[in-house]
């Protein structure tokens, strides 16, 4: 337990904002997409409330995407996972601890910035909860899949630009019951995406460690 404790220390203050992971990228990203969007499809309230709530998710997705590079690849490259491994530090115990360290660095600063992004798109008090509620059950299936895609290109040239590709396709399910949540009045589209969400999270530190050790033994 001290180590993994010691190990989420490490790992936040790498992916925190102000870390070298620079954690802040992704929030200024979302932002960003949240205030350039009424611009390019005009100011209509009614557009804005009926398509906000997809462009948000979209933008969340993308913005996941951002911290990638330095997810995995800087400590492949100085050996840390190696030195690890000899502390007798599992590569599962370390992806996971990591994987949770870069749900941290990115999905609270994302689920805050929701809100003004929310009232930039004009959405609804209803529109926003269930927004929310949506990236809270999904963000972490996000992040599970960055992680592991992160861990299989790491050891790549040009890993960072494949690592952007492979990630959306596979994160498609939880945009599509994410999303679908904002058309429908049950919560089974939410309860998918929590499913989902958790689903990844247990497999991803697995994925993650396989990529880790045959990257070692390579």
């Amino acid at each position: 337990m001290s180590a993994a404790w010691t190990l989420l220390r490490r790992d936040l203050g790498l992916l925190m904002p102000g870390g070298s992971g620079g954690g802040v990228l992704p929030l200024l990203f979302f932002l960003a997409v949240a205030m350039l969007y009424p611009f390019a499809v005009g100011p209509e309230p009614e557009l804005l409330a009926r398509t906000g709530g997809g462009v948000i998710w979209v933008a969340a997705l993308l913005a996941a995407i951002l911290p990638l590079e330095k997810l995995v690849t800087d400590d492949v490259e100085a050996g840390v996972f190696d030195q690890l491994h000899l502390r007798g530090v599992t590569e599962e115990l370390a992806m996971a601890v990591r994987l949770i360290a870069h749900w941290l660095a990115f999905a609270p600063l994302l689920l805050i910035a929701t809100l003004p992004a929310a009232a930039l798109l004009g959405l609804g008090e209803e529109t926003t909860q269930t927004v929310l509620l949506g990236l809270l059950a999904g963000t972490p299936g996000l992040a599970a899949v960055g992680l592991a895609v992160a861990a299989l290109t790491a050891s790549m040239r040009g890993g960072a630009a494949l690592a952007g590709l492979m990630v959306i396709p596979l994160a498609v399910p939880i945009l599509i019951f994410g999303a679908g949540a904002l058309a429908r009045p049950d919560p089974s589209a939410l309860l998918l995406t929590a499913a989902i969400s958790l689903g990844l999270c247990a497999l991803a530190p697995l994925a993650a460690a396989a990529a880790i050790r045959a990257a070692r033994e390579a």
